[in-house]
This record gives structure tokens, C-alpha cells and sequence, in this order.
């Protein structure tokens, strides 16, 4: 046979393959989502997503510590509050939840890991919506940038190094940064999820944070079928300050994913949610996949993407298998 190009040539051995691999996959691209739960005496398993729990201030440190000494990216902090109101108004105290838990984190750490505190009402809010309602019912914009303003200071000073803006709504970038940028928070990061979906992906996380959603988010959140709307997010937020971009979820949105990276010179993060996760946990624990194997699959391909940054529940688990593994 005249075959003079054989590409198999160079997956002839493990040695071989690692040597002209295209994309690596290390502890420092992975962000680690927690809960945390006020009023917690003990971990709290979330029933949809194995393995994941509801921390309790104890249970908060143990897991920063290990993702630091793991060498994980950063951690991401959602708070559950005992107490909601129509406003999210807890979200906006010195003693929050959220607030309490970024101390704790950056006592128990310092500068070792990145703490990004969730900058969103859905945990705060009786009715589970990302802002504050018109007496039609709506999310009112304009007034939600207020809240998310006094927020953004409260996690400022709690010591939260990045805020995660996930509520979607217009010119949050620059609200948050203007009103950071006046109380001398000029280095706080922001992290724009700048193209988040209206997805069906999310189910579990709203058992992990309780959530009193009624109703749905697709008047704020993007259409599946749109790719240049993401696009169009993304850039405003860019112009607005973000210094961070997110697409979420991931592996619907891979395109996305690669449009987005391809489209701005800020960082790409891509978050790989609580539905896909749980899906992956299901068809393992069924037999059907190999679990390690299907979860480094999942983040090489958002890798590959081009998300520089991936937050994923398996942060600290993948970053012990690619110590183990050398990789």
C-alpha cells in the first residue's frame, strides 16, 4: 500500500499521544462551586447532584483548603439563606450568608484561591427570580441594577476577590463597576456571564439552593437558538468593564463556547452546570458510561472549546486524577 501520510503514527503509544496533544486540561483552569447553607450543623446532601452538599462553615473550609492545596483555579460561592424576601434584601447585608462565607473562605485561604461570590437575587428573593418585580410581575430592570449595586459592595467588602454578575440584566457590568469603582474597590475582578441560557440544565441547582422560583427566565435570560444575540452580550459587556466573560451552560453551548473566545481578548470561562453534571453522575452510577473517563471527555471538550476557566462541581476531584495521572 503507497499510504506516505499515516496520522496513526502518532497515537501509536500513550508517550507518543501526550507528546503532540492539542489541548491540556490542569488544576488551574477548574473553578469549584459550593453551597453554603446558613445555619448548617452538618454537610446537607443535595439529592439531584451526588456527592455535592450544602456546607456548613466547617465543611466550607475543609473544601477550600483542599481545593488550594490541589491547586484548583478558584472557588465560586452561592449562599442559602435561612430568610427571603420580595427584594433580596438579605443579599444586600454585611451579615450575609454569601457575605459571611467569602470571609471565611479568604481567612481559611488568603490570596491562594480566587474567591468569586454570586452576584444575583434568585437565592435572596421569595419568588427565585434574579431581580426585583414590577407590580406587573416583570423583572424591572432598572431597579434590580440598584440592588445588585449595594450587593457588589457588601461582597467588596467582605474580601470577595471576583463577583460573579449571573443575573443577566442590561448594563449590570457597568452599574457594578461604577459603584465599585466610587467606594475604592477599583481591583475588585467582575465576571460577566455574559451569554447565559435559558435553560433546562439548571433543575438541580435550584434544589442546592432552595429555590422559590415561579414562573421562568426567559424574558431576561438568552434564547437557545441564538448565537449572534451571544455574541452581541458579550461585547457590551466587554465595552461595559467585564473583565471576565462566561457562556453558560457549556456543552449545549460549545459553539458558543469557541465564537466567544474567538470574538474578545478578555478570558472565557464556561460553567459545566447542575443538570449536565447530574447526568453524567446518573449514567454512571447505571453502568452505562465510565465515570472518570466521560468526565475528563466533558472538560477537555470545553476546554477545546476555548473556555479558558471551567467551573465545574469535579474541580477538586479532576485535579487529584491529573496529579495522580501526571498529566
Amino acid at each position: 500500500m503507497d499510504i506516505r501520510e499515516r496520522p496513526r503514527r502518532l497515537r501509536r503509544t500513550e508517550a507518543m499521544r501526550r507528546l503532540v496533544r492539542e489541548t491540556h486540561l490542569t488544576p488551574s483552569n477548574l473553578v469549584l462551586p459550593v453551597f453554603v447553607r446558613e445555619g448548617a450543623t452538618a454537610p446537607v446532601p443535595i439529592s439531584s447532584m451526588p456527592g455535592v452538599v450544602q456546607h456548613t462553615p466547617d465543611s466550607l473550609r475543609a473544601a477550600v483548603t483542599e481545593a488550594a492545596e490541589l491547586g484548583v483555579g478558584g472557588v465560586m460561592i452561592f449562599g442559602v439563606p435561612a430568610q427571603r424576601d420580595a427584594n433580596g434584601d438579605a443579599a444586600c447585608a454585611a451579615d450575609s450568608i454569601l457575605a459571611d462565607a467569602v470571609r471565611w473562605t479568604k481567612a481559611t485561604t488568603g490570596d491562594a484561591l480566587p474567591v468569586i461570590a454570586d452576584l444575583c437575587l434568585d437565592e435572596f428573593t421569595t419568588h427565585g427570580h434574579c431581580g426585583v418585580l414590577a407590580p406587573d410581575g416583570s423583572v424591572d430592570n432598572d431597579a434590580t441594577l440598584a440592588v445588585y449595586e449595594r450587593m457588589a459592595l457588601t461582597l467588596a467588602d467582605a474580601g470577595a476577590d471576583v463577583l460573579g454578575l449571573s443575573g443577566m440584566m442590561d448594563g449590570q457590568v457597568g452599574a457594578v463597576r461604577d459603584a465599585l469603582d466610587g467606594a475604592g474597590h477599583v481591583d475588585v475582578t467582575l465576571l460577566a456571564y455574559a451569554a447565559k441560557y435559558a435553560s433546562a440544565f439548571y433543575g438541580p441547582f435550584r434544589e442546592a439552593v432552595e429555590s422559590q422560583l415561579t414562573g421562568d427566565r426567559k424574558t431576561y435570560q438568552q434564547d437557545p437558538a441564538n448565537a449572534i444575540e451571544a455574541l452581541r452580550e458579550v461585547r457590551l459587556d466587554v465595552a461595559e468593564g467585564a473583565d471576565l466573560v462566561m457562556v453558560k451552560p457549556a456543552l449545549p453551548y460549545l459553539d458558543i463556547v469557541g465564537r466567544v473566545a474567538d470574538e474578545v481578548d478578555v478570558p472565557v470561562a464556561a460553567y459545566v452546570v447542575s443538570g449536565e453534571y447530574a447526568m453524567i453522575e446518573a449514567a454512571a452510577a447505571a453502568g452505562m458510561i465510565e465515570r472518570e473517563r466521560a468526565i475528563l471527555e466533558v472538560l477537555t471538550s470545553v476546554r477545546r472549546a476555548g473556555a479558558q476557566i471551567i467551573a465545574t462541581y469535579w474541580a477538586s476531584e479532576v485535579a487529584r486524577l491529573l496529579r495522580t495521572s501526571g498529566a
